[in-house]
């Protein structure tokens, strides 16, 4: 069996959103999800048998213990001989120290197991997320996708792994309990056997009402945490607006419905163990009173009776541990559910593997080039890009500019391939990018996008994060290069302090270089620039065009902007409107034709905020490439 082969997509398609889906009706069925996961147990199958051999002795051991227990009580405690009691006292120590052996290896080696499962499974989840086009992140809340990759993870682990550790355990225990009331009167047995029904019943019935408190629960779990990590994020606009009552109150109603289903899930449990409770003791009266006929009959002696009891006690939790395995995998569909969403949903590209090999050349010359593109985002029925052809080469820098939802990002999407095209291709020296392998395509490509990305790491990380085998040296050489060498320096702890998403410590400008020497180490022969002075001022936006014409320099550069200053120095300039090419040519070219790049210019606000109308044939101020 492959590891991967039962996490394949099902023919079902799963929905664009697996935060809002509604709870089904027909929930996924114990052994299917049992089904699905379980080829992550590949590599520990065997520790699994292990421990339940190691159950089993355990179990053994147990049950001689309590024969034992019965040949005291009528050779040494009825009679009152002490002679009577070492030997047995001796086995029964003996078969104790193996018993406490076996069963510590049994959990410890239980424990390492199902945690290698819980490790196992959130990188195949964690792995399969990374897989997934952004559009698929716009869709869903974060919050409730970390709910998914902690709660729901560890759910799943108590079915497939703890609950095949705890069923071998309850199984053994049973049966090697029940054999031995058996032996000792067969009679009594099968008086208490008819009892066992009647935990099955109760079991049935507890088992719906069950599932779906806990499927509620873990949706409330989820949307807990998404309304946590929403506020987090938003905490200024929150506190801007003064919207801390809203935000509580928001988290309150979320935290109510999980309040709900844990206090029904807690009652169903409990009433189920104290019914459970109650039938136990019917059985041992009944039996003590049957016993009682029996060694007044003489076909019982009262140590077999004590130990036949002692038997029947030590049956019942095993039956009962049973039925509770019952109600924890039906609780854990609902975490199999949530995951299943995630991993049934296809990613939008996959990489063409072995049946297209890489090119022999390692750095790509970095001809970028797009032929009759059509395409549009996966759920939307109009067109973001339409019939769109062009070429760039080395050393060009080409601007993409364009009214607001023109397209101009898609086509980094697409040169980055997040995206393939519904029709045409975009070409990366002269190969379709969907005939490349992505690692291939992606190291040869370097993304500054709109917001500024950095890690919960160090400065040095965050620059050497664009190449695993930078050196210190290679990141100092990067900054300096990109401006970024001084004011890292002046901080505290230098290339070791730490920054994070959103972090104060560092100003907009300065993340921007941070960013520019990541590319710069990169060292990458096509370059995407979207939006690079997006949320700067002009002398912000000045101080990083000096790193960004270092970093373009000999590189196929294309800048997707709406700041038209970046466009005065460039080689061509394309201009989109509805997803169609409309203009192409240089800065003076364009404005001499008096078309849409020429109404953008001229609707461009000047530096007093009013908008400079009488500037056409002006070259723009303040901010030049070259």
């Amino acid at each position: 069996m492959r590891l991967l082969g039962p996490l394949a997509r099902t023919d079902e398609p799963p929905p664009e959103s697996v935060t809002d889906v509604p709870i089904r009706t027909d929930p996924i069925s114990v052994v299917r999800s049992f089904r699905r996961f379980w080829p992550l147990t590949y590599g520990d199958r065997r520790w699994l048998l292990l421990i339940c051999v190691l159950a089993m002795v355990s179990a053994v051991a147990e049950t001689i213990t309590i024969l034992l227990f019965a040949e005291l009580t009528d050779n040494a405690l009825q009679q009152g001989s002490v002679s009577a009691f070492w030997k047995p006292a001796g086995q029964w120590l003996t078969v104790a120290i193996i018993g406490g052996i076996m069963g510590y290896l049994c959990s410890s080696l239980a424990v390492w197991t199902a945690e290698r499962f819980v490790m196992r499974l959130r990188a195949k989840v964690f792995g399969h997320l990374q897989t997934l086009p952004p559009h698929f992140y716009q869709r869903n809340r974060r919050g409730d996708l970390v709910e998914r990759l902690t709660g729901d993870v560890e759910a799943i682990e108590a079915l497939v792994v703890s609950g095949i550790v705890g069923a071998a355990t309850a199984l053994f225990n049973a049966l090697f309990y029940a054999a031995a009331a058996v032996w000792l009167s067969w009679r009594l047995a099968l008086a208490t056997f008819a009892m066992v029904p009647l935990f099955y019943l109760t079991t049935r019935v507890f088992t719906g009402p069950l599932r779906a408190v806990s499927r509620r629960g873990r949706a409330a779990d989820g949307a807990i945490t998404a309304v946590v990590e929403e506020t987090l994020v938003n905490v200024v606009m929150t506190q801007a607006y003064n919207r801390q009552q809203d935000e509580e109150e928001r988290l309150l109603g979320k935290a109510r419905a999980r309040f709900k289903a844990a206090v029904t899930g807690t009652r169903i449990a409990e009433l189920y163990e104290q019914l459970v409770e109650v039938l136990e003791t019917v059985c041992v009266l009944a039996i003590i009173g049957l016993g009682a006929w029996q060694i007044s009959t003489g076909r019982m002696t009262i140590g077999q009776l004590l130990a036949f009891a002692a038997f029947v006690g030590s049956l019942y939790p095993p039956i009962r541990s049973l039925g509770q395995l019952g109600l924890t995998a039906t609780a854990a569909t609902a975490g199999a559910e949530r995951l299943l969403e995630i991993l049934d949903t296809r990613p939008t590209v996959t990489d063409p593997g072995t049946s297209v090999a890489t090119p022999a050349r390692p750095r790509a010359i970095g001809q970028v080039e797009a032929r009759q593109v059509d395409f549009r985002y996966p759920g939307n029925h109009e067109p973001v890009l339409r019939e769109l052809s062009f070429t760039t080469v080395p050393g060009e820098l080409l601007v993409i500019t364009g009214p607001s939802g023109a397209g101009k990002s898609t086509l980094a999407a697409l040169l980055l391939r997040f995206y393939d095209p519904d029709s045409g291709s975009i070409r990366l020296d002269g190969v379709s990018v969907d005939q490349l392998p992505l690692t291939y395509l992606r190291q040869n490509i370097t993304l500054l996008p709109q917001d500024t990305l950095v890690l919960h790491d160090t400065i040095e990380e965050n620059i050497a994060c664009g190449r695993t085998d930078a050196t210190h040296r290679d990141v100092v050489e990067a900054a300096r290069a990109a401006d970024a060498h001084t004011f890292i320096r002046a901080l505290p702890d230098g290339y070791d302090t730490v920054v994070s998403p959103g972090t104060s410590r560092l100003s907009g400008g300065q993340l921007q270089r941070i960013a520019i020497a990541r590319a710069m180490l990169r060292d990458a022969p096509v370059l995407l620039l979207d939006e690079p002075t997006t949320g700067l001022d002009a002398l912000a936006a000045q101080r990083i065009l000096g790193p960004l014409r270092r970093l373009a320099e000999g590189r196929t550069t294309i800048v997707i902007t709406h700041d038209l200053a970046l466009a005065a120095d460039a080689d061509r300039i394309l201009v989109l409107d509805e997803g169609r090419l409309v203009e192409s040519g240089t800065h003076a070219q364009l404005l001499g034709r008096s078309g849409l790049y020429a109404t953008l210019f001229d609707a461009k606000p000047s530096r007093n905020g009013t908008v400079n109308t009488k500037a056409r044939h002006a070259r723009p101020s303040g901010i030049h490439w070259r």
